[in-house]
């Protein structure tokens, strides 16, 4: 089969098409004909040195933790899922291939109104989004303040704040995306000087819960907003706990994607796909979605 790959940790250069052995669906797992994969700052992360745990350290590896496709083999074992089926998934590599096998239990039905490049870009997204705004407790009545707000996870927690109940949504974004904001629900601000004082003219009251997905300057306005315990922060990992903010816990679950894509199978959750690219230019993709700029999902189509 073909798979972007790499032989060596390094910039986005490093991914090549190669031929790599198309791997077979063993018990308890099913096989899936790659249709669309997303990409994300975790396969950027992957390809530039650092090793999921679990994961060996043995080279070439193939990126990619989310993918959309037809089941074509089922392994032993295995019920509720059966070849021809349409499905979104996920899995921690390997999603940047024609082929990809991942646990059954790794699979949902992909809605029929779902485009396939958005579902290859569903999953991590919206899951990210619904994992950190539980865990910040986000509900009715809530003020909450999203960071990069245009972003896949920005635009997932925009709409899932406002679909459990929060009054008002503050979404931090360029200039160029405000519109965009708006048309999720959300208010748009600016980053920049002024971000303090700008926040708090749109939300008199205070803000309640924050999620974090910019980092540096927002990070430090959310903290003269809000006590620490109250924002989730996705990318400052490294000083979340000295900060006292949050980082998420939760892992991705079937069931939880199984939600998500029902919303949006109900047009109670729209989640766009800024751009795809072909499987042979893995890199140019992996160069734009390391801009952190632009609205919703970079994704990767087979032919």
């Amino acid at each position: 089969m073909k798979a972007a790959a790499f032989f060596e940790f390094g910039g986005p250069e490093v991914l090549q098409v190669t031929e790599l052995p198309t791997p077979e669906a063993g018990e308890g797992r099913v096989r899936v004909r790659v249709r669309a994969a997303g990409v994300q700052p975790f396969d950027l992360a992957v390809r530039a040195g650092w090793t999921p745990p679990g994961v060996s350290g043995e080279l070439p590896r193939v990126p990619g933790n989310e993918f959309a496709g037809v089941v074509d083999q089922v392994g032993a074992g295995v019920d509720g899922v059966a070849v021809g089926d349409e499905v979104l998934g996920f899995d921690l590599l390997n999603s940047y291939a024609e082929y990809v096998v991942v646990p059954a239990e790794h699979v949902t039905p992909k809605p029929a109104n779902m485009p396939w490049e958005v579902a290859g870009g569903f999953t991590a997204g919206t899951q990210t989004a619904h994992i950190a705004l539980r865990q910040l407790g986000v509900g009715e009545g809530d003020t909450v303040l999203v960071h990069a707000a245009a972003g896949a996870v920005g635009t997932a927690a925009v709409q899932l704040a406002r679909l459990w109940g929060a009054t008002t949504v503050i979404g931090t974004a360029r200039e160029e995306n405000h519109d965009y904001l708006r048309e999720l629900g959300a208010i748009p601000v600016t980053y920049g000087e002024g971000l303090l004082e700008r926040v708090r003219a749109l939300a008199p009251a205070g803000v309640d819960k924050i999620l974090d997905g910019a980092g540096g300057e927002a990070l430090e306005v959310s903290l003269k907003l809000v006590e620490g315990e109250r924002i989730l922060t996705l990318v400052e990992h490294g000083r979340a706990a000295e900060l006292g903010v949050q980082v998420t816990r939760g892992v991705r679950q079937v069931s939880r994607l199984a939600e998500l894509a029902t919303l949006y199978a109900e047009g109670k959750l729209v989640f766009p796909v800024r751009r795809t690219y072909p499987l042979e230019r893995a890199a140019d993709a992996h160069r734009e979605a390391a801009t952190g700029h632009g609205q919703g999902k970079v994704v990767l189509v087979m032919d």
